[in-house]
């Protein structure tokens, strides 16, 4: 935020006081510096400052220009403020202006490019995604379109790799696995409010133990208030084969630190058995925890892909990873801390709208 400019006596003004500018562009900045600090104040520096994600970026961009005063006299409106040693810096930022020639060097060029790869690492995609997106074919020539039209290209491109991977119906029989913290019980909650209310469907839900700890108090209560019995699984124990429309499994957390230890979640799935397994990611871990994680998903026969944690993330580019190259289908996107709601089951097309705003939206059948 701007820091608001106190009037003080001339007296105190000082050569040498510094400012702060924050302007739109080039002429803007040189018509506030003389209009308002005088024809003898200096250019110190010039910096573009960042946007806030993607969509801020097709905005113009600001610049923050930084002015030293080299005479005493100073207009009473932009007297520093008082106490402040002149060295200080402080900030106000300047409205629109019309934009007028000056006979002088400009100070930047009025337009700063942004590269295609800049824009996108802004907006969280991996590098090695960038890498691919920059050298792909049909993104060639890039640098020449309009910023809009080169977002338009990356998204047909996304969209496209998204359309190979056709969507998969999760199986009848499935389980929810994750590592701590996740948050896969409240991912199996979602679902479990969704086949419910909106598919008007009943079934039953499990929750294994085996030989480590899986709290799901909440779990328990929330499936009584769907009208569900959560029972309890036993590694031998078998899923029903009928007499049920859904059979769900609440899973201990897989580990990964110490990968032999889920080989007793791999032997359960196999033999009760389970077809569908929904790996749940929090999204809010870093790309190399999020692949560790994907990996031991995939060592236990993850078909179906969960992420949640999204109302906390600022930028999405990094779930594209997860979504074009790898094997699992995305089953839906968890957007809130509550049992009901904040589901998205369009997950390819929220990630589009998220990251690449004004791209076309595939439609995945």
């Amino acid at each position: 935020m701007p820091i608001a400019l106190q009037e003080t006596p001339a007296s105190h003004a000082a050569a040498g006081a510094t400012y702060k500018l924050v302007v739109r562009s080039a002429d803007e900045a040189v018509k506030a510096i003389r209009e308002q600090l005088g024809e003898h104040a200096r250019v110190l520096s010039v910096r573009q400052l960042p946007s806030q994600g993607l969509a801020g970026l097709l905005g113009r961009p600001r610049l923050e220009v930084i002015a030293q005063l080299a005479a005493p006299e100073l207009p009473a409106a932009m007297q520093p403020v008082l106490g402040l040693p002149a060295a200080d810096v402080v900030e106000r930022s300047v409205a629109p202006a019309n934009p007028f020639s000056f006979d002088r060097e400009p100070l930047v060029t009025r337009d700063v490019p942004v590269g295609l790869g800049d824009l996108l690492r802004r907006s969280g995609f991996s590098p090695a995604l960038v890498g691919r997106l920059e050298g792909a074919p049909e993104l060639s020539g890039h640098d020449r379109k309009p910023l809009h039209r080169v977002l338009v290209d990356v998204g047909s491109t996304l969209g496209a790799a998204a359309r190979r991977r056709a969507p998969r119906a999760l199986p009848a029989r499935a389980a929810f696995l994750g590592s701590p913290g996740s948050g896969r019980t409240t991912a199996l909650c979602k679902w479990l409010a969704r086949e419910v209310f909106s598919h008007h469907r009943t079934g039953r839900v499990f929750k294994a133990e085996f030989d480590r700890p899986n709290p799901s108090e909440g779990l328990g209560v929330f499936c009584e208030a769907l009208g569900l019995m959560l029972e309890h699984a036993t590694p031998d124990s078998p899923l029903p084969q009928a007499g049920a429309e859904f059979a769900y499994v609440d899973m201990p957390a897989l580990s990964l630190r110490r990968p032999q230890e889920n080989r007793a979640l791999l032997r359960y799935l196999d033999t009760a058995p389970v077809e569908g397994r929904v790996l749940v990611l929090n999204a809010l871990h870093d790309l190399a925890v999020l692949r560790d994680t994907y990996a031991a998903g995939r060592d236990l026969g993850a078909t179906h892909l969960v992420f949640t944690h999204l109302d906390e993330l600022e930028h999405w580019g990094k779930l594209w990873d997860f979504l074009i190259e790898g094997e699992l289908s995305p089953l839906f996107l968890s957007t809130g801390a509550g049992l009901t709601g904040d589901l998205v089951p369009d997950v390819v097309g929220a990630v589009m709208r998220r990251t690449l705003p004004g791209a076309p939206v595939p439609h995945l059948s």
